[in-house]
């Protein structure tokens, strides 16, 4: 019993750092493929609003308030000629489950992180 609760703690860290990074990995794979996604729209003649709009769709289904406060998608160039590039870029800041970035702040005190992870994705088609 006393290896267990000695080991315990240690374990839980372990466990919260696995599912906090698997997490945060959906999470970019879901933004790197909402700029590409509105990069994609905006090469076949998408306006900046529907691209943006397109980028908001495909990052937070079901237009879930908590995420859309969270998701910055901007859309250059979208109403350029053909030949250009349109630039597709949407910023998210994900927000950790579990208390990891302050026992890595108690652990580390001069280690900068915070309870927030920002992930950002660009995605550039040429226009059609």
């Amino acid at each position: 019993m006393a290896e267990f609760a000695m080991i315990l703690p240690i374990f839980l860290v372990l466990v919260f750092a696995i599912v906090d990074f698997g997490m945060g990995l959906n999470a970019w794979i879901t933004v790197t493929n909402s700029a590409r996604e509105g990069a994609r729209l905006g090469a076949v003649g998408g306006t900046s609003a529907a691209i943006t709009q397109k980028v908001r769709d495909t990052t937070c289904p079901g237009a879930d308030p908590a995420c859309l406060s969270k998701l910055t998608p901007t859309a250059t160039n979208a109403d350029g000629l053909s030949g250009q590039s349109v630039v597709v870029k949407a910023d998210y800041q994900y927000s950790f489950i579990s208390p990891l970035s302050s026992l890595v702040s108690f652990v580390c005190p001069t280690c900068n992180v915070g309870p927030t992870l920002n992930i950002s994705s660009t995605a550039d088609m040429r226009l059609e």
